[in-house]
C-alpha cells in the first residue's frame, strides 16, 4: 500500500493512494480518526487492503508530507560507506544522528526557498523510515514489525551552517530543509530492507545513486538503537544518511540555487520533485 496525507477544508487527512486518485483511509475504515499519525496508531492498515475504488481524482488532491505532524524526525549522518569516505572519513562507530523540525516539512512538488543565512545549501537523497507502532527496547529482529513503510526523503543542508559548530543543527533546520513523500510505501511493497535503490538527479544530471546495502547501520539496526535511547511512537520519522555524490563533496562545489530542480527517485519509493526557489 502507499499512504498519503492531504489536505482538507477540515484539516490533514490520511489517504490510500491509487494509481488515479485518492481513497480517504478513514472513511474506508467506517471513520473514527483523521490524520496519519492516529491511523498508523491504530494497527488497522491490514483492514485497508480491502479498500473499494470511487477515489477522489489527483488532480483535486493536494498532497501534504506523508505524516504532517510528526512528534519526532530524526536523521542518521554519515551512514553510508561511500559518503562517509567521500568525506575522507571513517564510518562512525555507533550512529551519529541529530533532528530537524515540522518546519522543515515539505511535500512532493514544492519550492523551498534557500535561507538568506546561508551561500552553500546541499542536496541529500534519503530513504526514510516511518515507525507504525510503539517500540522500545526493541530487539533488531523485531524492528522491520514496527515500522509502517518507507519514504523519500531530501536532507537539504546548509553547509556554512552546520559546519559553523560542532553540532550539525544550525545547518540542518531552515523552513524546508526536509522535503518528504510523496508516499509511505508499506514494508511488505517496498521489499527489502537491504535492498532499497536511491538516487538523486539535479536538473536532469544524476548526482547520487545508491541502495541501502551500503548502509553502515542496517534500518533494523537503526530501530534497534534508536529504541534503546528512547521510545519511538507511530508517525516519526527516522532519515537513514545519504549515499555519495553530495554538491559539498564535489571539485569544483555545487551548491543549490534558485531555479535548480531536485528529484530524489526510487524503484520502489517513486518520486520526490522540490523546486529551488
Amino acid at each position: 500500500m502507499r499512504l498519503v496525507s492531504y489536505a482538507t477544508e477540515a484539516g490533514p487527512r490520511a489517504g490510500l493512494l491509487r494509481d488515479d486518485g485518492v481513497l480517504d483511509a478513514w472513511d474506508v475504515l467506517g471513520g473514527g480518526g483523521e490524520g496519519m499519525r492516529e491511523l498508523l496508531g491504530s494497527g488497522r492498515l491490514a483492514e485497508l487492503e480491502a479498500a473499494g475504488d470511487d477515489p477522489l481524482p489527483l488532480a483535486e488532491v493536494e498532497l501534504l508530507a506523508p505524516v504532517p505532524d510528526p512528534e519526532k524526525i530524526v536523521c542518521i549522518g554519515l551512514n553510508y560507506r561511500a559518503h562517509a569516505a567521500e568525506g575522507g572519513l571513517e564510518p562512525p562507530e555507533s550512529p551519529t544522528f541529530f533532528a530537524k523540525f515540522r518546519n522543515a516539512l515539505r511535500p512532493d512538488g514544492a519550492r523551498v526557498t534557500l535561507p538568506a543565512a546561508s551561500e552553500k545549501v546541499d542536496y541529500e537523497a534519503e530513504i526514510a523510515f516511518v515507525v507504525g507502532s510503539r517500540a522500545r527496547d526493541v530487539a533488531e529482529a523485531d524492528a522491520i514489525d514496527h515500522l509502517a513503510g518507507y519514504v523519500l526523503f531530501n536532507d537539504l543542508s546548509a553547509r556554512d551552517l552546520q559546519f559553523a559548530t560542532p553540532q550539525w543543527m544550525p545547518g540542518k533546520v531552515f523552513d524546508g530543509a526536509a522535503p518528504c513523500g510523496p508516499a509511505i510505501v508499506t514494508c511488505d511493497e517496498a521489499g527489502p530492507a537491504d535492498a532499497l535503490g536511491i538516487a538523486l538527479d539535479l536538473n536532469g544530471e544524476r548526482m547520487q545513486e545508491s541502495t541501502t546495502a551500503d548502509l553502515v547501520f542496517s534500518i533494523p539496526t537503526l530501530v534497534a538503537y534508536l529504541s534503546s535511547l528512547m521510545t519511538l511512537e507511530p508517525g516519526d520519522v527516522v532519515a537513514t544518511g545519504t549515499p555519495q555524490g553530495v554538491g559539498g563533496a564535489r571539485e569544483p562545489r555545487v551548491w543549490l540555487k534558485p531555479g535548480d530542480d531536485v528529484v530524489v527517485s526510487s524503484p520502489q519509493l517513486g518520486r520526490l520533485v522540490t523546486r529551488i526557489g
